[in-house]
């Protein structure tokens, strides 16, 4: 592959011959497909379509997989400043980090936020992301330009909460559902941006609230995105106060139903999954969100045994396709599958169906992309598998769960166009976009008023003192380098938001007490 360069991949029409590709019936050797006006024209037997253009020179693609682009079902663009502040806290972070870094952001923050977790989810073979509605007091248009100007598709949220959950105030609901109408009227004719509602938890809007979102998302053939059943606390609180749980809350305002995009959905019972199932709710299955900071983990495959429309979403945690489909499996492996001796736990096909059309068709796009088909959206990636740890290919799907990686990818196409070539934007400046965001975090994070519950890692470490067993074999006047995040090594605008002190009870006191 060293005669292929970006140059070869940028005309308006391609014609390309991969060893193998990805398509509904499974991966095929022997296809092409053909590229025009962002869309797919052709696909088919390699030998067919190079006969039926022969204007057109085919573009060889040896050793490459030719593959769709992953989605990702449940993302929070604008909180990529914190993503390692999320570490060894405890669930309900949103209280206390998320909704105090977004409101800390101004717009030109808040862009360079956005666009910085775009570049990361281009990076991973993400070409489509559901961005389930910022907190930042800035115009949803800023996140528009930003997931634009990366060049990935998004399904853009709008929050329309009205009603105080803890981290807001109670709004006048016309006000907030006349803002819900022009949103999805403000990008109707948009390439790239996707416009979509949103409510950040049930207890967030009234009833009527989530009624209406509901009833105007399917009218416009989108979706409205709610975190839903993620927390313990957050079942026990609708238990409270309405004598249902979450998911059987909005069931009962009339909030279910295609057009409801649920995020998380861990903590299910038996007939909560026949409530998705019956109403043809959509979920956004998280399985790194869950290792991270959750409950639990959802039962996706009881989902794809019993109907449950559902896809894989990373909730801002890595943007790491690859490793997300390999996080859904192994979630499931380690939770149902050991249990009830499944060894199979779905397979390689149903992760890479889940990343892919699944998160398509979960998000409101699936007649879009999602697939390498005839008229769909040409989202796709070309995966280089001629390497030592694919070549020797005996189950692709499988073998592109458990052993892909984001460093195989050679380029990434969003709507025919390419968007990253070996990791980075062929025509904007990428690492000049890091070197910014990483000015810009310090500020904003710093700005928050960030409550960690916890230290950082490395102060944990060297509060453990005599306790670890590493110290005893340290040479004596031998000091460990600063590490980074440590007092040492940071600035005093990180310092600000370490939380360095142990957790002791008057810390606890004040986080109890801080900005919820």
């Amino acid at each position: 592959m060293s005669d292929l360069t970006p140059d070869r991949l940028r005309h308006e029409t391609l014609l390309l011959v991969p060893d193998v590709t990805l398509t509904p019936d499974g991966p095929l050797d022997g296809h092409a497909v053909l590229v025009r006006d962002g869309v797919f024209r052709d696909v088919g037997p390699a030998e067919r379509i190079v006969r039926t253009h022969p204007s057109l020179t085919p573009l060889r693609l040896p050793g490459h997989v030719l593959m769709p682009g992953f989605v990702d079902a449940h993302h929070h663009l604008t909180q990529s400043f914190g993503g390692a502040l999320a570490f060894g806290e405890p669930s309900e972070i949103f209280r206390r980090v998320w909704v105090p870094l977004e409101r800390a952001l101004d717009e030109e923050s808040a862009y360079v936020a956005a666009k910085l977790a775009a570049l990361e989810s281009l990076r991973g073979g993400f070409t489509t992301v559901a961005e389930a509605g910022t907190r930042a007091r800035v115009d949803a248009d800023v996140v528009a330009s930003a997931a634009r100007d990366a060049g990935i598709r998004c399904v853009l949220g709008l929050v329309c909460n009205d009603a105080a959950d803890g981290t807001g105030e109670d709004a006048d609901p016309r006000a907030v559902l006349a803002a819900a109408e022009r949103h999805l009227a403000r990008y109707g004719g948009d390439g790239l941006v996707h416009p979509s509602l949103a409510v950040s938890v049930p207890e967030a809007a009234t009833g009527p609230t989530l009624a209406a979102t509901a009833r105007l998302a399917a009218a416009a053939g989108t979706v409205v995105q709610i975190h839903v059943n993620e927390h313990l606390v957050a079942v026990e609180r609708s238990l409270v106060r309405h004598g249902m749980r979450p998911l059987e809350y909005l069931h009962h305002v009339g909030a279910l139903g295609p057009q409801l995009l649920a995020a998380h959905a861990t903590l299910l019972t038996p007939a909560e999954v026949t409530l998705l199932a019956d109403s043809g709710t959509a979920v956004s299955y998280n399985p790194v969100a869950s290792a991270w900071k959750g409950n639990a983990v959802a039962p996706a495959t009881a989902f794809a045994e019993r109907g449950v429309r559902f896809g894989l979403g990373t909730d801002g945690t890595r943007g790491d396709g690859f490793r997300l489909a390999d996080a859904a499996e192994s979630a499931q492996r380690l939770t149902y599958g050991l249990a009830g001796g499944d060894s199979s736990c779905g397979a390689g096909w149903t992760w890479l169906e889940r990343a892919g059309a699944g998160g398509a068709d979960a998000v409101g796009l699936g007649r879009l992309t999602g697939r390498v088909a005839v008229g769909r959206a040409a989202d796709f990636l070309l995966v280089d598998v001629s390497g030592p740890e694919m070549r020797l290919s005996w189950d692709l799907p499988w073998e592109l769960v458990r052993r892909g990686n984001r460093d195989q990818l050679t380029a990434v196409f969003v709507a025919g166009r390419m968007r990253l070539w070996r990791g980075w934007p062929p025509d904007w400046d990428g690492p000049a976009l890091v070197r910014r965001a990483a000015e810009l975090a310090r500020r904003v994070v710093a700005r928050a008023g960030v409550t960690r519950a916890h230290p950082t890692s490395v102060d944990a470490w060297r509060q453990a003192g005599p306790a670890r067993t590493t110290a005893a074999a340290r040479p004596t006047g031998v000091t460990a380098p600063a590490a980074p995040g440590s007092a040492e090594a940071t600035t005093a605008g990180a310092r600000a938001t370490r939380a360095a002190e142990p957790a002791t009870a008057a810390s606890s006191a004040r986080a109890a007490g801080g900005r919820a």
